[in-house]
Formats: C-alpha cells, structure tokens, sequence
C-alpha cells in the first residue's frame, strides 16, 4: 500500500490534533503530486465516514523513555526502524523449529512504517507522549486483581483468550494483528465493526442520552454526535470485567473521527478515569483505506491455545507433585 504523507503531522507536534481545521487540506503522496481532498457527504448530509480504515503502524503507544522530550525520530532512526520491521514480516518461516507459533512474524501484521513524519509515540497528551501515572487507588486494586500465575480454569483466563471480546479501547489500538474497522452509516446510526474478535458497536446519532449507570456492557454505552465535520463518540458504562491498562467501571472514552479526504480518517481518542490515572490522555493517528474486506475473525473455529494453556498448566502441576513424591 502506498505510504501517504498527512498534512496532520505539523499539527500534531504543537500538541493535540485539530482535525476538523484539517479537513479542506490537501493529502501529499511519496511521488509530490497532490488530490483534493474535500470530503465526502452521504446523501442526508452528513460527513461520510464510511469504509473498512486500516490503522497499522509501529509507532509506539507511549514515547521510549530514553528520548526523553523528543516528539520525532530522527531520519536515521525512521530507516533503520521501518528497515527492521519490514525483514521481521518478510522473514521466511524457521522449517527447523519444528513447529509454527502464532506470534511469528508471518502470522502477524502489525505495519511496516511509522507514522509519517516519525512521531515517537500515538500519545499526543501529555506533551511527554507517556500515559500518566497510576493512582494508588488503582495500584492497589491490580494488586487485589492479580490473576493466578497458574489457571485452575478457563474462567481465570483473560476475555481475549477465550475470544469473548477485545473489549473497548482495546480493540481500535494499533497492535500485533487485524487493524481494521469498518464504518457504515445511517440517518440515525453510525456502526463500527472491529476486525479483532468481529465485534459491531451500533452508535446512536439522534441525541438519545447514554443508558442509566445499572445497565453496563462489555464495549461500554456509545453516543454520538456530530461537531462540525467531526464525528465525537462519547462511551462510558463500561462492565469493568475487561480492564484497560487498570482502568474499569469509571473509565470515559471519548473518540473524534473525522475524514480529512477521500483517503485519510482522523482519529482521536481521550481516556478519563481519575481512579486509575492521575490525568486524561490523548492518543491519535490516521487511519488510511484498507487493501480489502474485514472477514470474520472465527477466534473459536480450530482455536486449541486455551485448551493447551490448561492442559500444559496442569501437566506442570503434575510433574511438580510426581517430582515433590519422589523426594
């Protein structure tokens, strides 16, 4: 896929992203030339989103800490990392190990380049590009929350693992595989389809409020609402049975997306939970169309990794008791 240089990059290095300024811009390729980039309305007059959007990348989440301050690779540093991750996903299967892992490079696509311009992180605030400290409250309740070493059973293994869900930031972070949404629209409605566990968040647009507090879900309660050309997606009754990064019940997300041309979605994303973290943060990164279709992510369909988990943790637990006999 052709790497695309977003106009967006200068607006991100003097802090949060201003999408909707960005909207009438144009979109550079690798080759110089330029496109208009008016962007496109569905027939009600809305900004039209619609589309499966890819959002690889191996921009780091947070900045490493050894850069300190600084908001961009260098050029040097921007080759040598896309050259690494391109001979990581091309390097051919190891035939003398004598089995294949899912995390092998051939199995995995987490993006060859950085986000144009050499962003040190998907973080955009605080300046620092880190997520902000954890409250002691929320140290304290992973401690509690810890989860066995060993499992006893499927129950004491994540939600991802069972395929239950990826869960809300989660599943629309770049990560090791499957980075895609699709977006389809209605007068009233506004659906998203995560690629990652083939989960559907159906967003309301008409103004309805968020449910009451009680009723709490495993994505959370979305609303919509349009702000200009930018589409603001506010979630919150989150289960609290799929944590992110500590986070539970308490958590705010409040995403903006906004199409910047016929080939480039804006995306922001804000965490809020003062149990958890001791200030909200900010992440963004585009998202450009995908090379096809979103199929179903069958996670069950010939899935053995949980049944060989428990069945590995219980021969372990065996030898150690054959082991403790024999003494």
């Amino acid at each position: 896929m052709q790497k695309l240089c977003f106009t967006s990059v200068a607006m991100i290095a003097v802090g949060l992203l201003a999408w909707p300024a960005l909207a009438q811009t144009a979109a550079t390729t690798s080759d110089g030339a330029t496109a208009a980039t008016a962007p496109p309305r569905t027939p009600w007059g809305a900004p039209d989103l619609q589309g499966t959007w890819d959002y690889r990348t191996i921009t780091p989440l947070e900045r490493p800490r050894d850069l300190d301050d600084r908001e961009f690779f260098t050029e040097e540093e921007i080759a040598e990392r896309e050259t690494a991750a391109a001979a990581r996903l091309d390097a051919p299967p190891d035939e003398d190990s004598g089995f294949i892992t899912i995390h092998a490079p051939y199995w995995t696509d987490p993006g060859r380049y950085l986000l144009e311009g050499g962003r040190t992180s998907l973080v955009v605030d605080p300046p620092d590009g880190r997520v902000p400290s954890l409250t002691s409250e929320a140290v304290a309740r992973q401690a509690a929350n810890r989860p066995p070493a060993r499992p006893d059973s499927y129950e004491d293994r994540s939600p991802y693992e069972r395929c239950i869900t990826r869960g809300l930031p989660q599943a629309i972070l770049p990560g090791l595989y499957n980075n895609n949404i699709h977006i389809v629209q209605t007068p009233g409605y506004v659906a998203v389809v995560h690629e990652m566990v083939h989960e559907t968040r159906i967003v309301p647009v008409d103004g309805r409020p968020h449910l009451a507090s009680a009723l709490r879900t495993w994505f959370g309660d979305s609303r919509g609402r349009w702000e200009g050309e930018t589409l603001v997606v506010e979630t919150v009754n989150f289960s609290g049975r799929m944590p992110f990064r500590g986070a539970g019940e308490n958590l705010r997300v409040v995403e903006r997306f906004t199409r910047l041309a016929a080939d480039t979605l804006g995306y922001e994303i804000t965490f809020e939970d003062p149990t958890t973290w001791t200030r909200s943060w900010t992440a963004a990164y585009p998202m450009r169309p995908s090379e096809g279709p979103i199929y179903e992510y069958a996670c069950h369909e010939g899935n053995y990794g949980l049944a060989n988990i428990l069945e590995v943790a219980r021969d372990e637990r065996a030898a150690e008791a054959a082991a403790a006999a024999a003494r």
